[in-house]
């Protein structure tokens, strides 16, 4: 049976409940003391005649009230019928838009009027729901087209070096060696970084302490004879920052921050900071450069997969766009949050926060 035939028979049945215990009340409380045998009846009062015994009350009262609950019954049902069908409304609209989102269109919303009970939070829900996996759906798709469009130019590249060779023998196999070398590595380097972007975005990695402070350390280190050729200068301060997550991902996420700091920065004499601090709840990391002068609406786009701050650089550290869409993906995984801020000199300040160590939020 569906739900509204439940509801329906259920409040029939209620009603006759009520019904048949009133009756049962009246037949309690009145009828058991009326007499049962005939009583004449004082010719001085004013009621003159014969008291009516028990047995002609019931003879009259029961038929009635046989009556009274076929037209409780008659009641219940198409009351009950009409009632559950306006109670279940909103369930059918929900269930239509569920339909809907089904058959891939995702755009439909239930938007349901009235005032705010269980089936209005339970619409609003769903739409939120929507919302977000409609534009989870639409970054996907932007980022897979994006993505085969990166793959496509190296491999395009990489096939017409390789015609180039066959067409010319004599040609100098050196070069084309070595052409070929950068263009496989580049795109070595994009699909690890895909692989690195699906893996933290599925938060498959284990929990573990981490210091913010001494991944800053290594990627500092890591990356300094990088920013020696481009003769920028990095400086490091803070204090120890206990978190937890996986250690692999947050280094990755410091060492893409230091990396697109020092890479997009001034021509000569730039500068890199990086610094690390301890609030009440959390724990934060900032990185900052000198650089170009970048909008506020230009900044909010540079965590997008493929988008870079400046043109593509045809350097070996160019990158392949996905640095911060990796380390926005990492700090979402790891319940935290990024902010992109331009500074007034030119250049951007990039800070992550992070969760504080349980540990360390008790004191």
């Amino acid at each position: 049976m569906s739900v509204r035939v439940k509801l329906t028979l259920s409040y029939a049945g209620f009603l006759m409940l009520a019904g048949a215990l009133l009756l049962a009340a009246v037949w309690v409380f009145l009828l058991r003391y009326v007499p049962t045998r005939a009583m004449l009846i004082n010719p001085d009062d004013r009621v003159n005649g014969v008291f009516p015994v028990r047995s002609a009350l019931l003879h009259v009262f029961a038929p009635r009230a046989a009556a009274v609950l076929a037209v409780l019954l008659v009641f219940g049902l198409v009351g009950g019928w009409i009632l559950a069908g306006r109670v279940l409304a909103p369930l059918t609209r929900i269930t239509d838009a569920t339909r809907t989102a089904t058959n891939g269109s995702l755009s439909h919303r239930i938007r349901l009027p009235g005032r705010k009970d269980e089936f209005r939070e339970l619409a609003d829900a769903f739409d939120t729901m929507l919302t977000r996996l409609e534009a989870h759906v639409a970054e996907q798709r932007r980022f897979a087209a994006n993505a085969s469009h990166e793959l496509r130019t190296p491999l395009a590249i990489s096939k017409t070096l390789i015609d180039l060779a066959r067409a010319d023998p004599h040609h100098d196999t050196g070069e084309l060696l070595d052409r070929l070398h950068a263009v496989n590595t580049r795109a070595i380097d994009l699909t690890e970084a895909l692989l690195l972007l699906s893996r933290a975005d599925q938060r498959s990695f284990t929990r573990q302490p981490v210091d913010l402070s001494l991944l800053a350390e290594e990627a500092t280190e890591t990356l300094l004879p990088l920013a020696e050729k481009h003769g920028v200068t990095i400086e490091t301060s803070g204090d120890i920052t206990p978190t937890s997550g996986s250690q692999a991902l947050l280094l990755q996420l410091t060492t893409n921050l230091v990396h697109n700091a020092i890479v997009h920065n001034l021509p000569e004499q730039g500068s890199v900071w990086v610094h690390t601090g301890v609030r009440p709840k959390t724990v934060v990391l900032t990185v900052e450069n000198t650089g170009e002068q970048v909008t506020p609406e230009r900044a909010s786009t540079l965590t997008e997969p493929f988008q870079r701050g400046t043109e593509r650089l045809h350097t070996d550290h160019a990158g392949v766009g996905l640095g911060l869409a990796i380390v926005t993906t990492i700090t979402r995984a790891h319940d935290g949050t990024l902010t992109l801020t331009p500074r007034p000199a030119g250049g951007i300040r990039i800070t992550v926060e992070l969760p504080a160590a349980a540990s360390h939020t008790n004191r």
